[in-house]
């Protein structure tokens, strides 16, 4: 994965950018940035100062298969969980942050062959996430994707996958629709994109056994 240049952030006649420094200058840059906004009362406020973390555009899609009724998802450790004190193998999308001016769409399709070798025959935006307002520029484009699902075992696992090169190790799992959408209801997923795309396929399901059970 490439270092992503972050580009200076624009001023508006309602937020105005006075400074920015690059404080870390690693894969994912750290900036401090002064500025001033527009106030809900109309006065702009005073200078304030931010630390912004620069992640920029990310892809992810939720894979379903309207004729098997199941769904393609990824087990994956991350550290960030586990700083945050809870469980730190989550149940994921396949994702990844794009490339310098890369289509989202191409982005997930990249994603879904590195981490669980598998292809969308169809494919739907759901919405665009802004992922962390409070600290980070991360914008998440979130699609849904119709699959064929990759062969199980008793337990739903189809596999191992991720990208050698940045030691990612994941395992992919197959689950029915109805119990990952349950899981999700029920809180005992802690990704953020996992349970919005989910939530999303249980107002959508019926239809989508319809529309894409013929390709």
């Amino acid at each position: 994965m490439t270092q992503r240049p972050a580009q200076p952030i624009a001023s508006t006649p309602d937020a105005v950018i006075e400074s920015e420094q690059r404080v870390w200058p690693g894969r994912f840059p750290v900036d401090i940035v002064k500025f001033r906004n527009r106030r809900f009362d109309g006065v702009m406020s005073e200078t304030r100062t931010w630390e912004l973390w620069r992640r920029g555009q990310a892809s992810a899609l939720i894979p379903y298969d309207p004729v098997a009724d199941v769904v393609v998802l990824i087990d994956q450790f991350r550290l960030p969980a586990l700083a945050a004190g809870i469980g730190p193998v989550l149940v994921e999308l396949p994702a990844g942050l794009c490339e310098a001016g890369e289509n989202p769409v191409v982005t997930i399709q990249r994603e879904m062959l590195e981490e669980m070798n598998l292809a969308a025959n169809h494919i739907e935006r759901i919405g665009g996430y802004l992922l962390t307002s409070g600290g980070a520029d991360e914008f998440c484009h979130l699609y849904a994707g119709r699959v064929v699902a990759p062969p199980a075992d008793a337990d739903g696992i189809a596999g191992y996958g991720g990208e050698i090169a940045e030691n990612e190790d994941i395992r992919v799992r197959v689950w029915p629709a109805a119990k990952a959408i349950e899981a999700a209801f029920a809180g005992e997923f802690t990704n953020v994109m996992t349970v919005v795309a989910l939530f999303w396929l249980a107002s959508k399901r019926e239809v989508l056994r319809r529309t894409w059970s013929t390709p």
